[in-house]
């Protein structure tokens, strides 16, 4: 029997609604309270409240939805494309002698300007058009970034699955950290195959929760499997602290090329997005509306003090397992983000997941985003007996995972990003290639 499917703009009862948006909620979390915590871990100090980091998460997701008029369900999480420039923002402070905040606010700066950036680019795409896209992005270099997305996430979740401090490069496989994720793996899977009703739309949940259980029965023979210090130190009723940005000529310079990144990799999960509910999300709403729902976010952010947002590809998994892409249920994810950064307790919660269960979660969350390129590539019938697919995909898959990289400024293009960029001048070269009439291979229909 197939399973239900809850349509973008299709509401759902309240009883229902709530543990479907506490999925996208757990599912983002991890990534998103990281960034901050990272900031601060660099500042020696508390430069960015992570309780603020969740408002404004919130707040930036309902603006986009707004702005995509409830047509294109996504979260807006924490950026890691800005992670390295702000740390030099940070450092260079430090170097001159200045609070470490001040190098905060200069990076915020930098994210207002970022954030406005994304918002010049969506005006220009509205009124060239997107037709530019089947040229520079066809099937053959689309359906490889897709994949990247996930397998480029992918370490991570195994680090955070399996080895000691989350970090595969660490070398130590922690026995109790295994036991923990494969329980989470296990149920999310088998709930996906088994569960019937209700329980068939919330697996991710329901292995949460199971593998949370576990760590806490782990905990009892191997102490520090799950550490509940952050609710006991958490106030019940906190507000989160703002910060106001600087705007340093110099900063701007540094954290602006990360823009770039963000750009490219927006492009990439609203196409993961629009194959996972079927719907063509860049031409209704359109790629305008939704890069200016996430630079209006991204402004708001480094206003206030937050972290620049991005789509999340753990929210688009937790879409592509359930099939629930209702926007009601997204914008309902967005106010519990909202809440849980004035409750200090349920935030502390939250944040007591422990890494082997975010792991095992992101192991099959990233593993559908990557299967979706794939699946890309099977429905628009790329026909790999013609040379100009075949070097299209495999050039931009060998960039992707590679480890090759390129600076520009303090920022690094490597992996999915730059794959994007090589795979798109090269669809270019063969689109002019074509126009000149240089290619002796006819041309594929979805690339005209």
């Amino acid at each position: 029997m197939a399973r239900e499917i809850i349509q973008v703009e299709q509401k759902v009862p309240l009883l229902k609604g709530i543990p479907l948006s506490l999925q996208h909620l757990f599912a983002m979390f991890g990534a998103s309270v990281l960034v901050p915590i990272l900031f601060n871990t660099w500042a020696g100090k508390v430069v960015v409240d992570p309780a603020l980091v969740l408002l404004m998460n919130g707040v930036g997701t309902l603006i986009y939805l707004f702005i995509c008029r409830g047509k294109a369900p996504a979260f807006l999480g924490s950026s890691f494309a800005f992670l390295s420039p702000t740390a030099t923002c940070i450092a260079a402070a430090t170097a001159a002698g200045l609070d470490p905040q001040l190098g905060f606010q200069h990076a915020l700066g930098g994210f207002v300007v970022s954030g406005a950036v994304f918002a010049l680019v969506a005006l220009v795409i509205r009124f060239a058009g997107r037709g530019w896209l089947k040229v520079i992005l066809p099937p053959a270099v689309m359906g490889p970034i897709v994949a990247l997305i996930g397998l480029e996430l992918a370490p991570g979740a195994v680090g955070n699955a399996f080895y000691k401090d989350g970090v595969m490069s660490s070398g130590v496989i922690v026995p109790s950290y295994v036991l923990v994720s494969l329980v989470t793996l296990g149920t999310v899977l088998i709930g996906s195959l088994v569960f019937r009703k209700f329980l068939a739309a919330i697996p991710i949940l329901i292995g949460v929760l199971a593998g949370f259980l576990c760590a806490v029965l782990v905990n009892i023979w191997v102490p520090g499997t799950i550490s509940f210090a952050a609710v006991s130190s958490a106030k019940l009723i906190a507000l989160p602290r703002f910060v106001f940005p600087v705007f340093d000529g110099a900063s701007i310079l540094i954290i602006l090329p990360a823009a770039l990144v963000v750009i490219s990799e927006h492009i990439g999960h609203l196409f993961v997005t629009s194959n996972i509910v079927g719907r063509d999300l860049l031409e209704d709403p359109g790629l305008h509306r939704s890069l200016l729902g996430d630079g209006i976010s991204t402004m708001l952010s480094g206003f206030t003090g937050s972290g620049p947002t991005t789509t999340y590809g753990e929210n688009m998994g937790v879409m592509a397992i359930t099939k629930v892409y209702s926007v009601w249920v997204i914008g309902g994810a967005a106010v519990l983000s909202i809440v849980v950064a004035f409750f200090g307790h349920v935030s502390g919660a939250i944040q007591s997941l422990p890494t082997p269960v975010i792991g095992g979660v992101s192991i099959m969350l990233f593993g559908v985003i990557a299967a979706s390129g794939l699946r890309m590539l099977v429905e628009a019938k790329v026909d790999y007996s013609k040379s100009r697919n075949l070097m299209l995909s495999a050039i931009t898959f060998v960039v992707g995972i590679s480890g090759i990289s390129v600076n520009i400024g303090k920022a690094q293009l490597k992996g999915m990003v730059l794959a994007t960029l090589v795979g798109m001048l090269l669809a270019l070269m063969v689109w002019v290639f074509d126009k000149l009439g240089w290619n002796s291979e006819e041309p594929d229909a979805a690339s005209m």
